[in-house]
């Protein structure tokens, strides 16, 4: 079976999610640090489902919502970085999160000519 870049990719970020929800835990940070799981562990799931996907519709649909929790992810990415609630170098999760970011958006794209061209 040929290797799933998008899916590799959204995993791996859902794992360096978890590492930084932990560490934030430990330094007493609940609210953003569930906002982040969430969003986070999100994408590869919707991913997940995508590759399920009944219709080619639903299939662009789901990576559209992976595409959107990705954007959100980085949201709160960016959003810890300046508030500065924690000690953290946020440079490699938030370069994690702009890759998926454009290689859904690539796949939704791609996905959306395709439905145009066949209606």
């Amino acid at each position: 079976m040929k290797e799933n870049i998008v899916k590799n990719k959204s995993f791996q970020f859902a794992l360096s999610a978890i590492e930084l929800y932990k560490f934030m835990i430990l330094k007493n940070e609940f609210v953003l640090s569930k906002q982040l799981l969430r969003s986070a562990t999100s994408i590869g799931a919707n991913i997940e489902e995508a590759d399920a996907g009944i219709s080619k519709k639903d299939f662009t649909a789901k990576m559209s919502i992976a595409s959107k929790e990705a954007r959100e992810s980085l949201y709160w990415l960016k959003l810890l970085e300046y508030s500065k609630l924690i000690e953290y170098n946020f440079e490699s999760l938030k370069n994690e999160c702009e890759e998926l970011i454009r290689l859904l958006t690539s796949i939704v794209k791609t996905a959306q000519k395709s439905l145009n061209i066949n209606h």
